[in-house]
């Protein structure tokens, strides 16, 4: 399963959603809620586990893609 993470623009600021939390974060900025998403993206990866990390414009045009899998194991 890949995890999907969105920074998006919020009222009053910028929102971090994914299936992997609970809740939504919130930032005042949207780079804050960036390094957000790509730490959460990060975590999962350690975990074993692949995220898509999807960044949105305040237009609600998407920016960028990320895509953070766990390592590959090429010693077994």
């Amino acid at each position: 399963m890949v995890h999907i993470i969105s920074v998006q623009a919020a009222e009053g600021g910028w929102s971090v959603n994914s299936d992997a939390t609970q809740n939504a974060m919130m930032f005042l900025s949207g780079a804050k809620a960036e390094q957000a998403a790509l730490k959460l993206g990060e975590k999962l990866a350690a975990d074993g586990q692949t995220a898509e990390i999807r960044i949105f414009l305040r237009d609600g045009s998407q920016a960028a893609r990320f895509v953070c899998a766990p390592e590959l194991d090429l010693a077994g």
